[in-house]
């Protein structure tokens, strides 16, 4: 258990929902999936008017109103505004740099330019309008399936949402699949705020808790087969018809189907649903906002994502450092699940390595965090699930980081007890100290990292280190070079890696917009309204 200062914090507790009736809803569930579950199906009061919550436990940490975070709020005829400021994620304050470190770690700890980007949401007048009719939809309804972990359901929600705007249907909240590898039976409402989800999106797409009476008759096929960059007017081809026959439409397997390269105001509306609408359960939210304030009162940390999990391993083709006893054991499972790994299958370990296809290690992180100026005595708290070889994997960084804290050792007796055995909520508790984090860096590549990234740019350009794995490898390699040439190089890699705005470039770019929000969500503006919709 870790010691904390003697310190008295006050938290704003976030008013629970009301006492909502549960109930199964028949055949459509077990048509959703092969494992029947309960779905929730909310009731609320036409008198009932939902109570506006709190962005975070920490409102006088928060930038001011006058900010680049003040947002215009949001509208809607006979329902109450949606204020976008309010809605959107926010991390606690980047920290000062103090006179007392060197030059080294000043540079380490200082965040980046911003270039004076800042979100702007301001949907068209064409999109306004036809929002009056889609954000009332009674008729036709879009199902949808999420799978894998925290991240990727998440992203697969911000393209149901976006498809469920290009068919002009409502959509039922998502059906979180159970997880067959962490057996997670988590719904949506365990992880993510129902009524805030709905009010976020009111204007753009009308959503509910479940299907209508009169549409659970319907016998609508599950659709799983979609190909990767489908394009609007590809899903409006493919399922309109049958969507206006069954009036429900059931799809399965979105994950990275949507094109990256959609109209402005869907990529837009990606970023609302992605920043705004998709905020965690308030207990999932308050903790993670405690354990945040408990790193951030202690002054500035680093938050690392290390991706040093067997499955990784597994699945990237690569060496876990540790020696020939766990590289055995890593290719024998290989070799028994070849469909476990993950594309370039003619390509040898040394060869992903240095097309920086690898995870870095513990000992590589290290390295390169002492390179780019983290002083030893940096607290570091590290995000992801238990690493392959247990303290030996982690051993390295230990000994040039030794103030390593993880969510466990933040807790408090009892605070855990309920996410046991839920990945996903044990996933969202690092994603909230991780967004609060002075310093981020991901080890190597995928979900997390890039919601992160992204999420980090939208909230004011928070620094982000993304290791240029490519690049820095063969130095990593070579024993011929000096600790200081090392350190100069490591710093003149990733001086245009660090959370600066990075544009999505051009209109083929394979970029996502919810990793890089510049210049769709984000841009430079003077004194105008910033979100609209």
């Amino acid at each position: 258990m870790a010691r904390h200062r003697n310190i008295k914090n006050s938290f704003i507790t976030v008013i629970p929902s009301p006492l909502f009736t549960l109930f199964r809803v028949s055949p459509l569930t077990s048509l959703l999936n092969k494992t029947p579950r309960s779905h929730r199906l909310v009731f609320v009061s036409q008198n009932l008017v939902p109570c506006p919550c709190p962005l975070t436990s920490f409102p006088t940490l928060l930038p001011p109103p006058n900010s680049h975070l003040s947002l215009a709020s949001l509208s809607t005829k006979n329902q109450e505004p949606v204020v976008l400021s309010r809605s959107a994620t926010v991390p606690l304050p980047a920290h000062a740099v103090s006179r007392n470190m060197t030059k080294e770690e000043a540079e380490f700890w200082a965040q980046p330019d911003g270039e004076g980007y800042r979100p702007c949401l301001d949907f068209s007048i064409l999109y306004r309008k036809a929002s009056a009719k889609i954000s009332k939809e009674k008729h036709r309804f879009l199902v949808v399936v999420v799978s894998g972990g925290l991240n990727q359901q998440k992203n697969q929600i911000v393209d149901a949402v976006v498809i469920a705007r290009i068919l002009e249907a409502a959509l039922v909240v998502p059906v979180l699949e159970i997880n067959q590898i962490w057996k997670d039976e988590s719904e949506f409402s365990d992880i993510f705020d129902v009524d805030h989800f709905k009010r976020t999106l009111q204007a753009d797409v009308r959503v509910v808790s479940s299907l209508p009476s009169t549409h659970l008759s319907s016998k609508p096929t599950i659709n799983t087969r979609m190909p990767l960059n489908v394009s609007p007017l590809w899903i409006r081809t493919k399922f309109l018809t049958e969507l206006n026959k069954e009036g429900v439409l059931i799809l399965k397997g979105i994950d990275s189907k949507l094109s990256k390269n959609l109209p402005l105001d869907l990529q837009k509306l990606r970023c609302k649903v992605a920043f705004h609408a998709l905020r965690f359960a308030a207990p999932i939210q308050e903790l993670g906002d405690r354990f945040a304030r408990r790193m951030w009162i202690e002054g500035p940390y680093i938050a690392l994502h290390l991706r040093l999990e067997k499955d990784v391993w597994v699945r990237t083709g690569c060496l876990t450092g540790l020696g020939p006893e766990y590289d055995d054991i890593i290719r024998k499972i290989r070799e028994s699940r070849p469909r476990l790994l993950t594309g370039r299958l003619n390509m040898t370990y040394t060869q992903r390595r240095l097309a920086g296809l690898c995870p870095l290690n513990a000992l590589e992180v290290a390295r390169l965090l002492k390179a780019l100026g983290a002083p030893r005595t940096a607290r570091v708290y590290r995000a992801g699930g238990e690493p392959f070889g247990g303290a030996k994997a982690l051993q390295a960084l230990m000994g040039e980081f030794p103030n390593v804290v993880t969510k466990e050792m933040l807790a408090r007796e009892g605070e855990l007890s309920p996410y046991v055995n839920r990945p996903s909520a044990m996933a969202a508790l690092d994603y909230i100290v991780s967004l609060s984090s002075d310093v981020f860096l991901p080890s190597h590549g995928g979900n997390m990292g890039r919601a992160m990234q992204g999420h980090r740019a939208y909230v004011g350009h928070r620094k982000f280190v993304k290791p240029d794995k490519r690049e820095m490898i063969a130095f990593f390699e070579d024993a011929s070079i000096s600790e200081a040439e090392f350190r100069s190089i490591m710093r003149k890699l990733h001086s245009r890696y660090q959370g600066q705005p990075e544009k999505r470039t051009n209109k083929r770019s394979t970029r996502d917009v919810i990793a890089y929000p510049v210049p769709e969500c984000m841009c430079r503006h003077s004194n105008r309204p910033l979100l609209r919709s």
